[in-house]
């Protein structure tokens, strides 16, 4: 018996709206949400420049009025990031790799405990809140935070959820984040692949490559093609005699690099007890201390401390304005200080300024030799060495700078900065993901209602 044209109908009404699900859910929503990653890299890193040109201008006439801003505004930060944003604190790199690489079962109380609405909301206000007090944090790690979790979101328009599928959002988005982050496309790629994933996954590619490639659009429409550090100038040919500059820099930033994971992941061996119980017991506190630390690193080097380090690191590597011979040590100590608060923010360009910083000790040793290359050198190594993750470490240098012509010095020196930071430190975001976020609990503060609270009982 012959159907009916209402049966007919009706057939081809499911199958077109089966497709068109299927076609929203296959391209139209990955897209969207990449395009709104990179909208939100670029809103990002304008709102983040803007804040620290604020604290700059209010301290450059008034240099003790850093004594009042930088411990207040991080007092303030470790409040609302403990009370309210808890999950938001640190890079989030550490984040989506405990998401990613979660034994099975958990993925779904990380999930909600990490990512979501509340922790974008929180990477971003009091991120921008630390550095508008001047605290040494970069803003690539949380937009790499702010990816995967805008990403992650979109799991609730599928039908059927599942661990993987998870995976691959948190990756694509990690990957979309450091794109529009850098406007470094290929790193991004790279990034993913190495230090989120530590696999590659067919189905993961096509995903991941589709997020980096909308977001970077978003940025490059935006922003316009800029070179994050600007163009890399070298000599044209290298010759034998920079084999020993490429090991003296991969030695000192890998030595470095793994002293400053040391110092994080192990502050409990060498902060003194009076500290370990202020920073456990009573971080409000321990928090206004860091701030006068801060503060007074910043004032003592004119400062040259204060903020990503990425004005710093861009004038040095252009000679535009030399910088002290301190900087590079100052530069770690601000860093180790900033980043043991607890407050939201990243570590990727204060690590490249810290870099910059200690290339200005490989060229005293070597004064005949290109600075900006070494520079390069540098940047690539206490990178690597602090990631342990040498191919993105090389891949993001160059594309920041175009420094083509360095890629193989550049390699060199991240591989044996990673290798020589691996005797002595696991890296640095698999250890705090392995160390903060497989079974975590969030802090007792954030479990209680909210409310006034004495510093020492926060």
């Amino acid at each position: 018996m012959p159907e009916s044209p209402n049966s007919i109908q009706e057939r081809i009404r499911r199958l077109l709206t089966s497709r068109t699900q299927r076609l929203f859910l296959q391209v139209g929503l990955p897209w969207a949400a990449a395009l709104l990653v990179g909208l939100i890299s670029v809103l990002y890193a304008n709102w983040s420049t803007d804040v620290y040109d604020v604290f700059v201008a209010w301290i450059t006439p008034r240099w003790w009025l850093a004594f009042v801003l930088t411990p207040g505004l991080t007092v303030i930060g470790v409040y609302l990031t403990r009370r309210w944003f808890y999950g938001s604190e640190g890079s989030g790199i550490p984040q989506v790799i405990a998401a990613v690489h979660a034994p099975r079962g958990d993925d779904d109380t990380l999930m909600q405990r990490l990512f979501g609405l509340r922790v974008i909301l929180g990477k971003i206000g009091v991120s921008l809140i630390g550095l508008l007090g001047g605290l040494t944090l970069g803003r690539e790690g949380p937009t790499v935070h702010i990816g995967a979790a805008i990403m992650a979101e979109t799991r609730r328009f599928y039908p059927r959820g599942s661990p993987r599928l998870e995976r691959q959002l948190l990756i694509a988005g990690a990957a979309a984040g450091l794109s529009g982050a850098f406007n470094t496309p290929l790193a991004g790629v790279v990034f993913a692949i190495e230090e989120i994933a530590r696999d590659f996954e067919t189905r993961t590619n096509g995903t991941m490559i589709t997020a980096v490639v909308f977001a970077g659009l978003t940025s490059l429409a935006l922003a316009g093609n800029y070179l994050y550090f600007g163009q890399l100038d070298v000599p044209g040919s290298l010759h034998l005699t920079f084999i020993l500059p490429v090991i003296v820099a991969a030695v000192a930033c890998g030595l470095l690099g793994a002293a400053f994971n040391l110092a994080v992941l192990r502050w409990m061996k060498w902060m003194p007890a009076p500290l370990q119980a202020l920073k456990v017991r009573r971080p409000l506190w321990y928090a206004l201390l860091s701030g006068f630390i801060i503060a007074g690193i910043g004032i003592a080097t004119r400062g040259q401390t204060w903020g990503s380090g990425y004005d710093q690191a861009r004038a040095l590597l252009h000679g535009t304005a030399p910088l002290s011979q301190a900087f590079g040590a100052t530069k770690w100590v601000s860093l180790v200080v900033s980043y043991l608060v607890g407050l939201p923010g990243g570590l990727f360009s204060p690590s490249l300024s810290i870099g910059a910083g200690v290339a200005q000790w490989v060229h005293a040793l070597f004064s005949s030799t290109s600075m900006a290359a070494v520079i390069a050198l540098c940047m690539t190594g206490y990178l690597a060495a602090v990631t342990q993750s040498p191919i993105t470490s090389f891949v993001i240098v160059m594309e920041m700078t175009n420094g083509t012509g360095m890629v193989i010095p550049m390699m060199a020196t991240a591989l044996v900065s990673a290798r020589i930071a691996g005797l002595f430190t696991p890296p640095l975001y698999e250890a705090l993901a392995e160390l903060k976020y497989f079974n975590y609990e969030p802090p007792a503060e954030a479990r209680v209602m909210p409310g006034p609270q004495p510093p020492a009982a926060a």
